[in-house]
């Protein structure tokens, strides 16, 4: 008899678990292919930034990088392809992926509906979560491919010659409300068993790092890493891979998807900022802001690709801001502040600010880690934003944002105390080292006569 469309095969079952198995083991065998790579564009009317995937057996497909986010969701309304599977219930893999629930009695032929099989819930950041409401969506597997790089780290080439099997999650057309023109979905990057370097790792034994160049050009992509630990060679065949700074990845142990009586994990990246220093001086603020509360997972610092300015809590962003503005009255900035311009309240008239290559010159803002040699430098390129209004204002402006007092992420769990945004991002180096669970950055590579935007992707044939 042969087999229903929408069963997995108990084979491919077997053997989806058992790499996934040895990629969570501590020995590594020898890498299968070569690592995975993204041009990431950022989009200029939403600031989200878009990666490119294969997908559907394959084409061509643009989702959102969510650095936070379990997993990959597609809007499946129309899905094109001859090769996905349900995920069955009450199997191995389904206990693996974290189902939801479970889908039952939906008898249409295609991908959004299946008879007893695992769902998944499309994480959209810019549609509120209404607890009682939330939509879910049926797991797939499926063929997933992405540009490889080659063996000196420095070329995107053609997209990987063997797709490999992905577990992502459907979604509905509906989902995509907020997200830039053309996405069609979600590329998550989180603390999940199936976020895309996760699944990587599994499939091809790659070392568990993923790294994030974005690019502060409005023209030019930056660029995404999974499966290496380097080299990195950008423009002028700089390795952005060394030298770099380390501070852990700490865990946050309330996610949004918590309860009261059920603590899940945060799939999102926190590090510990211990301090923040502007033009070398500390700022006084409250400490315990700095820390990840363990009862509600209020506080500490997280990294996030779908906020585009760094979010700080009010009492935070008000000692910052003070202190920033006092510095850069002095000498050598001797800057006046002028009329602000929404989101923001500190700009300064464009033609008082003298700029470098590193950006606007104006008081450095560090944020100090775990250790106080380990000193995440916000220069100018990083701290400033350039708005220039027609027939209007044309200013520079302190690029933070205040996120009000402690917001909920959730009914159930708190928000953090400081959001770093994609803008404080651009055109730093990050490597995520999932193995040792450690973040490495570099500061703005600009001072080293490079940039996020000179990573040489080939061009595409035809």
């Amino acid at each position: 008899m042969a087999m229903p469309k929408l069963q997995v095969p108990l084979l491919f079952l077997f053997f989806f678990f058992f790499f996934v198995f040895l990629a969570l083991t501590p020995s590594r065998a020898q890498t299968f292919g070569p690592p995975l790579v993204s041009p990431v564009q950022k989009d200029a009317s939403t600031l989200q930034y878009i990666i490119t995937a294969y997908l559907q057996s394959p084409q061509e497909t643009k989702l959102l990088l969510d650095l936070g986010a379990s997993y990959i969701w597609i809007n499946c309304d129309g899905y094109n392809s001859s090769s996905y599977r349900h995920i069955p219930c009450t199997t191995l893999l389904d206990e693996f992926v974290g189902c939801f629930a479970c889908l039952m009695n939906c008898r249409d032929s295609n991908p959004n509906c299946g008879d007893s099989v695992c769902v998944l819930k499309p994480e959209n950041p810019f549609q509120p979560s209404i607890s009682g409401n939330e939509q879910y969506a049926p797991a797939l597997v499926d063929y997933f491919s992405m540009l490889t790089l080659d063996n000196t780290g420095s070329i995107g080439g053609p997209s990987s010659s063997s797709p490999f099997t992905f577990i992502f999650s459907c979604g509905y057309k509906e989902n995509l409300e907020g997200l830039a023109r053309g996405v069609t979905g979600s590329a998550g990057l989180g603390r999940s068993s199936i976020s895309i370097p996760v699944q990587a790792s599994a499939i091809f034994h790659y070392p568990r790092y993923f790294a994030l160049c974005l690019s502060g050009s409005k023209t030019r992509p930056g660029a995404a890493f999974v499966g290496t630990k380097g080299p990195y060679k950008f423009g002028r065949r700089i390795d952005l891979s060394k030298p770099l700074a380390y501070t852990p990845l700490l865990l946050n142990p309330v996610g949004k998807y918590s309860y009261p009586d059920l603590k899940k994990p945060s799939s999102e990246y926190f590090i510990g900022v211990t301090s923040i220093k502007v033009n070398g001086k500390a700022v006084a603020l409250n400490q315990s802001l700095l820390a990840i509360d363990s009862g509600n997972g209020s506080g500490g610092t997280k990294l996030s690709t779908v906020v585009p300015y760094t979010q700080l809590e009010t009492s935070i962003y008000k000692a910052v801001t003070e202190a920033f503005v006092k510095a850069a009255a002095s000498s050598p900035f001797n800057l006046t502040a002028t009329k602000p311009v929404q989101p923001f309240s500190v700009c300064y008239p464009a033609g008082n600010v003298r700029t470098t290559r590193a950006g606007p010159t104006v008081p450095a803002i560090d944020l100090v880690m775990h250790r106080n040699d380990v000193v995440w430098k916000i220069l100018g390129s990083n701290s400033m934003v350039r708005v220039a209004e027609k027939g209007g204002a044309d200013v520079w402006c302190l690029g933070f944002v205040d996120a009000g007092v402690r917001p909920k992420t959730s009914i159930f769990a708190g928000d953090p105390s400081i959001v770093i945004g994609g803008y404080q991002m651009e055109d730093n180096f990050l490597q995520f080292d999932l193995e040792s669970m450690r973040l490495g950055f570099s500061s703005s590579v600009l001072s080293r006569g490079t940039s996020c935007a000179s990573f040489r992707f080939a061009a595409k044939k035809g």
